[in-house]
């Protein structure tokens, strides 16, 4: 998404993405170590729900990373995600959630408060530079993508790696 949103709007405008990952997430982690991990456990029915929101949720961003506009082309139908709609992507991301559990159950198994933030902090400065690299990729592919036919299958594409990353929630 953030490969796509650096080919479709630039480096400087997917800045509210970028930042609402990376504090979303981190924001993620901590609420999971404090217990939201427990709420799994006592109402397996919310995973259940979670993942078909998630699904849904996807499938809805692969249908916008599809018919993004071309830059500068003056239409409306194509923005960058803002920094909360990228916060709130966390919570529905189920990627998200698989690195959020994991993390608390190999880093923080005791989830005392103090392991929680440190994993939480790691976690955050880590993520800055990693959405940085997908979003100066696509910012750099952008040169490729000059040509609307080059650009509509360049957003194609990620619009169906992003519902391929559904298989292993959906079957797995």
């Amino acid at each position: 998404m953030l490969m796509a949103s650096g080919a479709n709007f630039g480096f400087q405008r997917t800045i509210p993405h970028m930042l609402g990952i990376g504090i979303g997430f981190t924001f993620m982690i901590v609420l999971v170590g404090a217990g939201l991990m427990t709420l799994f456990d006592l109402y397996p029915i919310s995973y259940t729900i979670l993942k078909a929101g998630s699904v849904i949720y996807l499938l809805w961003l692969a249908w916008k990373i599809a018919h993004a506009s071309e830059p500068g082309s003056g239409k409306t139908d194509g923005t960058p995600m803002t920094f909360l709609q990228a916060a709130a992507f966390q919570w529905v991301n189920p990627k998200a959630w698989a690195m959020a559990l994991t993390a608390i159950s190999v880093y923080a198994p005791s989830r005392d408060m103090g392991a929680v933030i440190i994993v939480a902090v790691i976690f955050g400065f880590v993520n800055l530079p990693s959405v940085s690299v997908w979003t100066v990729l696509g910012q750099k592919i952008r040169v490729i993508l000059t040509n609307p036919a080059r650009l509509r299958s360049f957003n194609v594409t990620m619009a169906l790696l992003l519902v391929a990353t559904l298989f292993p929630v959906i079957y797995g």
